[in-house]
């Protein structure tokens, strides 16, 4: 399936100054799937490495970090000849071998005509423990699940996608419907890949949301087997309470939702294990609209989000008939989908990304998005309805600023917000 990070890898492979690459991400986006097939598109050869209980390839490792006998081994055991430039090294599964991330120092410093490319599920976690990491040696890439372009394109709908980028909003207007459609099914589907193609080839939403569910099987289990003994009841518990607090109006992470007297040092471990795991994604207050947002960035106030709204809607089991036909998916369920979906938009576009409240809690923006050297508040509607009082009291206050709401209504301009449809990611910060 077609994904956007294949220019970020193009722009990697065709940049001088290449190091290895580290693709990061949640388990089951995609990673090695990308890499396999940028391999095999944009390379004369590809030579593909399982680390997972390799004995053999480990061996090769082990003592020295001689790059010319390693890649020499490395040709034997693949049956391929590699090839400064014209050769994409794969290891997957990485984290299942310390020595091979320590080596990528190595292919930087003395092999840097050697394109390689790594990726490993859980990978945060081992990136984060006290194991050697080549700092300074790596190129960095992350991979989120598909966003609503891609789905577009699983579904052969590349027409809807790039008008996004094209401005035609009066042809996006007179489309909305068809739209609205295609976005009740990536909220019902959401972005993982393999349950997307389940959706493409069989259009069977028992099947989809049975693998969604075999999705959050294995990331608890995941929780159990990876995740430090003390810390497993903790993580669980941060985990499945994260779609009730989605759903609050103030959706500012609260401690005492998990556990009547819990604290903060309690759960910091379980949320930072989530958080290198790529099952969530924290998102900061700032106490000020100011550059750079950073800089005014309250450690202690966050919202927490799922990586994914479809298995959101498979964890707490919203009916398929809600999400695809009645009306409550816009009403009832805005807060627990429609600023999700927003943010997992927003995120792939890699720009800094704040909330805002005020001291008295009356104005609160959805996000603060840092582009280059504007600020852009963002209010997410989740209807047609656009009144925004918090957006316009906020703009009123910080005059030199311009909103930017995201609603189900079409494009509108006016002196101090611009409302773009929510079916247009692509085309919300252009």
């Amino acid at each position: 399936m077609k994904r956007q990070i294949i220019d970020q890898l193009l722009t990697w492979k065709n940049n001088p100054q290449r190091k290895p690459l580290i693709l990061n991400g949640a388990r089951q986006v995609g990673k090695t799937y990308i890499l396999k097939h940028f391999g095999k598109t944009y390379y004369e050869k590809c030579v593909y490495i399982n680390c997972d209980n390799n004995q053999i390839v480990a061996s090769i490792f082990e003592g020295d970090y001689n790059i010319s006998r390693i890649l020499l081994a490395l040709s034997a055991y693949s049956n391929t000849t590699i090839e400064p430039n014209n050769t994409l090294i794969i290891f997957d599964e990485i984290q299942e071998n310390p020595q091979i991330l320590n080596a990528l120092k190595y292919f930087c410093e003395d092999a840097p005509d050697y394109h390689v490319a790594v990726a490993g599920s859980l990978l945060g976690i081992s990136l984060h423990s006290n194991q050697s990491f080549p700092v300074g040696k790596v190129d960095m890439l992350r991979m989120y699940p598909m966003t609503f372009t891609e789905f577009l394109w699983a579904l052969d709908k590349e027409l809807l996608a790039n008008l996004q980028v094209q401005s035609e909003w009066n042809i996006i207007n007179s489309l909305s419907e068809t739209y609205i459609d295609c976005l009740r099914q990536y909220y019902f589907v959401g972005g993982m890949p393999a349950v997307v193609q389940e959706f493409v080839n069989t259009h069977d939403l028992k099947k989809v949301r049975s693998l969604q569910k075999d999705i959050l099987f294995n990331y608890a289990r995941d929780f159990s087997k990876h995740a430090p003994a003390a810390q497993v009841p903790r993580i669980k518990m941060v985990w499945e309470a994260i779609p009730a607090q989605l759903a609050k109006e103030n959706k500012k992470f609260i401690y005492g939702a998990l556990r009547k007297g819990a604290r903060a040092n309690e759960f910091e471990l379980a949320i930072q294990w989530l958080i290198d795991a790529g099952l969530v994604y924290r998102i900061h207050r700032v106490s000020e609209p100011q550059l750079p947002l950073k800089f005014y960035e309250d450690l202690n106030a966050f919202k927490l989000f799922m990586l994914d709204v479809g298995l959101m809607g498979a964890m707490v089991d919203s009916p398929a008939l809600t999400i695809l036909v009645e009306s409550k998916l816009f009403t009832e369920y805005k807060g627990a989908f429609t600023e999700l979906y927003a943010l997992t938009q927003l995120l792939p576009q890699d720009y800094p990304i704040y909330y805002y409240s005020a001291p008295n809690s009356l104005v609160e923006i959805d996000f603060l998005v840092q582009k280059d050297e504007c600020i852009i508040p963002i209010e997410v509607k989740a209807e047609e309805n656009v009144h925004a009082k918090s957006l316009r009291t906020f703009i009123n206050n910080h005059p030199t600023l311009y909103g930017l709401r995201l609603s189900m209504k079409g494009y509108i301009q006016q002196d101090w917000v611009e409302n773009r449809p929510l079916y247009t990611p692509d085309g919300w910060l252009l």
